[in-house]
């Protein structure tokens, strides 16, 4: 499975209001799963099977408890039995399918000239 999550706390004390010690402390966690795992601006992706994403998942979030009076958890998943190497995979079929896109509008261009 491939989980999407990001996590938060809310009612720190920061003054600029930066969860960046706390969100760094969340991806610490994740990275030292083991698990493949990839960090955007926005979210965290991890894969594996339900109980050690779910793991994971929950030590992320404590992790982030001390950083506030409550934390936000925003979760998406991907659950498909047999698959892995998804986390990967999907960017790979994705960017082949605008490859392709763009070879056949290259084509039609050069047809329609």
């Amino acid at each position: 499975m491939l989980v999407a999550f990001s996590v938060a706390p809310s009612g720190s004390s920061d003054a600029d209001g930066s969860v960046h010690d706390a969100v760094a402390a969340a991806v610490s966690v994740v990275r030292a799963s083991g698990l493949p795992n990839r960090t955007t601006s926005m979210f965290t992706e991890i894969e594996g099977e339900w109980d050690e994403v779910f793991d994971v998942v929950r030590r992320a979030t404590d992790a982030v408890m001390p950083f506030g009076s409550r934390v936000s958890l925003v979760l998406k998943a991907d659950i498909r039995a047999g698959r892995t190497g998804e986390i990967d995979g999907k960017i790979e079929r994705l960017e082949s399918a605008i490859e392709s896109i763009r070879e056949n509008e290259a084509r039609g261009a050069t047809i329609e000239e």
